[in-house]
């Protein structure tokens, strides 16, 4: 098993015709992935890498009966991205993107608390189950289909701890980058229970950045309901004044 995606996990790109949406795309299907098309509106009809292109999530989903999406459009655009996933009934939106304003955030986690959507982000590498599923960019080659789940809030440490973890034979069962902003889709707290309740994961490694209350939190539910050893570290010693 694994927790969020899987090798029958089929996904739709928003955003597949633009530079970073092709390129990521194509790594995708390239490492196996499930991708069975795209949404850019005003191009639906066309075809791009060889999958049929949508003007909408709702429709992308009724031709294809995709149940995750994967967002990279520029930041401005992204609160419509992941509300229009949502209300389509997406079950899992990883959006890539970073910069996206915090007040729009604020009503994108009210929004999925009504929808039952799960959104990994924003500002995240994405979500890898190693030898079946990549939805983000991180890089497939460092990852080891395996029994360590990682967890992480920061970005290229999420790569060192996989790499890690690949080199001393213990893999990964699914990599899940949270993403680095104050208002994340998915917590610390709610990927750990998903790795506690996983028969796959036999330890977990965690990740995480000074700043917030996010590790403190994730500690609490370590003690409280986790079972699996954990490997936690956080990165930096001070944050800069201001």
């Amino acid at each position: 098993m694994s927790i969020l995606v899987h090798g029958e996990t089929s996904v739709v790109c928003q955003g597949i015709t633009g530079r970073t949406g092709t390129y990521h795309s194509e790594q995708a299907l390239a490492y196996g992935t499930k991708l069975v098309g795209g949404v850019t509106p005003g191009k639906g009809g066309s075809v791009h890498l060889g999958l049929p292109v949508f003007n909408t999530v709702a429709d992308a989903l009724e031709h294809t009966g995709a149940t995750a999406s994967v967002i990279y459009v520029p930041a401005a655009f992204c609160r419509d991205s992941i509300l229009e996933a949502a209300a389509a009934g997406v079950e899992l939106i990883v959006c890539i993107t970073e910069g996206i304003p915090v007040l729009d955030m604020i009503e994108v986690r009210e929004c999925l608390r009504r929808t039952g959507s799960r959104l990994i982000g924003p500002n995240c590498p994405g979500v890898i189950t190693p030898g079946e599923c990549k939805i983000g960019i991180m890089p497939g080659s460092i990852h080891m289909k395996g029994r360590v789940g990682v967890v992480s809030r920061a970005g290229t440490l999420t790569y060192e701890a996989v790499k890690q973890t690949t080199n001393v034979g213990a893999g990964q069962s699914t990599c899940v980058g949270i993403g680095g902003d104050p208002i994340p889709g998915t917590t610390f707290s709610e990927v750990l229970e998903l790795f506690e309740q996983d028969v796959q994961t036999e330890a977990i490694v965690m990740v995480g950045e000074i700043g917030g209350s996010a590790e403190e939190e994730a500690a609490v539910t370590i003690r409280q309901q986790v079972t699996k050893p954990v490997v936690a570290y956080v990165a930096g010693v001070t944050a800069p004044k201001g």
